[in-house]
């Protein structure tokens, strides 16, 4: 069990660190300014189970595979960037339907739960970053580490949906004027295409930098 004031510590850091511009919460921004404060949420929510992921593998040992297998971690890394690049097409596409004065289609909240657990699982520098964060917050002389990143990554998780329904809850405001025209729409999904292609090349240049 993590002392009260470790887990304090490690949990105004999490909110920190949630609160800094990246991927995750530029991709709950986009969705939930697209279409509500609820797609926000689902798509956190999804985020955050990818989070879960990457938290057990930790605490497993099994996060040692990318440091010593450049292989696998540069596999993860372009089958994350296809993805990204994917979703970029389909928010081009909505984007051109909405030219065409035709109905964009929305995925529904289960669709945007399965984005953000996607997107996250195939991120390796997340698990990377957990498996020098964490660790630094656990002490074996307390018991089982592996309990204890496991703890940690739920305070995690937990800063992580707080701040993150934030973010859906200000998109949320914008996806009223976006969802007022069809051009506002029309802008809004190309805006986003380019943010996913953006993100792409974000992860492949972290791959080989």
């Amino acid at each position: 069990m993590l002392p009260l004031d470790t887990a304090l510590t490690f949990f105004v850091t999490a909110l920190m660190l949630a609160l800094a511009p990246g991927p995750d919460i530029i991709f709950v921004l986009t969705q939930s300014a697209l279409y509500g404060m609820r797609a926000g949420v689902a798509t956190t929510l999804g985020l955050i189970s990818g989070l879960c992921f990457h938290t057990t593998i930790v605490a497993v040992g099994v996060a040692g595979i990318f440091m010593t297998s450049p292989l696998a971690f540069t596999l993860l890394t372009i089958v994350g960037a296809a993805y990204l690049l994917y979703l970029a097409w389909l928010s081009f596409r909505a984007g051109a339907s909405m030219a065409h004065l035709q109905e964009s289609r929305f995925l529904g909240y289960g669709g945007l739960y399965r984005r953000g657990v996607i997107m996250n699982i195939t991120n390796p520098k997340v698990t990377l970053f957990f498996l020098a964060f964490l660790p630094q917050f656990c002490a074996p002389e307390r018991g089982s580490v592996a309990l204890q990143v496991m703890e940690l990554g739920l305070l995690f998780m937990l800063a992580a949906f707080i701040v993150f329904t934030a973010v859906s809850a200000l998109g949320g405001r914008l996806a009223h004027w976006f969802n007022s025209s069809p051009r506002s729409q029309m802008l809004m999904h190309r805006v986003a295409g380019l943010v996913f292609v953006a993100l792409a090349g974000m992860l492949l240049f972290s791959c080989v930098a």
